[in-house]
């Protein structure tokens, strides 16, 4: 029965990094190479909310590390942003982040978009700093 524990100890510790950083990592690139947008703002959107939710976790440590389940919450709600059956990410990015910056810079920030060379819209802005090929 020691044996069973060991292995879900061990299991338990690689859920984390695989859930929240090797697949997130696969997808991005998986993104970065197919050609609809949809994909693209799912993982964006992700790496959003996973910066966000780090940043927040290093704050609140000291509270949090009361909450004897905080790594299993923590586990559940990114499995929530990454699986692709939910796309948890891109619906608490319309839903809430979008919102705000449309608030703050208005809906014309959104309206100045040009085609990337890989045929996806892109901020003018993002297209500005981007380098072009042959220009490194």
């Amino acid at each position: 029965m020691s044996k069973f524990w060991a292995l879900l100890t061990h299991l338990h510790a690689l859920a984390g990094p695989v859930v929240m950083l090797l697949y997130p990592l696969y997808a991005s690139v998986v993104a970065i190479e197919s050609t609809s947008k949809l994909d693209d703002e799912q993982w964006l959107a992700y790496w959003i909310l996973y910066s966000f939710l780090t940043l927040m976790e290093m704050v609140l440590q000291p509270i949090l590390q009361w909450i004897p389940i905080w790594y299993e919450v923590k586990l559940a709600m990114v499995a929530w942003l990454v699986l692709p059956q939910f796309r948890g990410a891109a619906f608490i990015y319309h839903k809430f982040v979008r919102e705000k910056v449309i608030k703050k810079y208005g809906s014309a920030y959104f309206q100045y978009k040009s085609e990337s060379p890989n045929g996806k819209p892109k901020n003018k802005l993002v297209d500005f700093i981007t380098l072009k090929k042959g220009e490194h």
